[in-house]
């Protein structure tokens, strides 16, 4: 890693331990980037540990074509992580997580769309959650999908594989991360939605105070 980005990648560093702190992944479930600058993103390695992953475990990226400019491999899903930075506005940070109760319900046994508006914040700080059906992990399929969902969906459910979020910076991506972990526990646990009135006024207001993109 060149010295130019010293303080960012000990940041960025941080920030993974961090939201493996919350149980927002397993082992080397999870992968995040990071956009520094115009041009370029750091991602962490694949199969790294987010909660103990190091310097030299995080691969500095062009934005613009995904070219690696040091020696480290980047996560298998860069691809939706650089197409997800480069296509939505306002989004700086990309999380792919498996947190344990979210990720069950993506195992679930039927096919039913979810309604995760069971909370106010899911309306307000994320609005409608996506989901997708199973494709292979690292795939050009998976990435577009991704990629498209979040235009209009602040984050991603994979049907058996897990989920991904976006934000405009680490603590909005960790926060909608545990909220929809959040959200997963209550309908695991037979909990109900709140009207489609009161979701509608809620993500109305979130968006009356600028809060989006999505």
């Amino acid at each position: 890693m060149t010295n130019e980005y010293d303080a960012q990648v000990d940041q960025f560093v941080a920030q993974c331990h961090r939201a493996s702190e919350h149980g927002l992944m397993l082992c080397s479930s999870g992968n995040m980037s990071w956009r520094v600058n115009s041009e370029h993103v750091l991602i962490s390695a694949s199969r790294s540990w987010l909660q103990d992953i190091s310097r030299d475990q995080v691969a500095l990226v062009n934005l613009a074509d995904g070219k690696v400019l040091n020696d480290c491999r980047p996560s298998v899903e860069s691809r939706f992580h650089l197409g997800v930075l480069r296509e939505v506005p306002e989004t700086n940070v990309v999380l792919h997580f498996q947190s344990p109760q979210a990720t069950s319900l993506a195992c679930r046994a039927d096919d039913e769309p979810l309604n995760f508006f069971v909370i106010p914040e899911i309306p307000f700080y994320i609005g409608s959650i996506a989901e997708l059906p199973y494709m292979q992990p690292g795939s050009e399929a998976l990435a577009d999908a991704v990629i498209e969902s979040l235009r209009t969906h602040g984050a991603v459910m994979l049907r058996n594989h897990g989920q991904v979020t976006l934000g405009k910076d680490f603590n909005d991506v960790i926060q909608r991360a545990l909220l929809v972990e959040l959200a997963c526990g209550i309908l695991l646990n037979g909990g109900r939605a709140m009207s489609d009135q009161a979701a509608s006024d809620l993500r109305a207001m979130a968006l009356g105070e600028g809060y989006g993109p999505v």
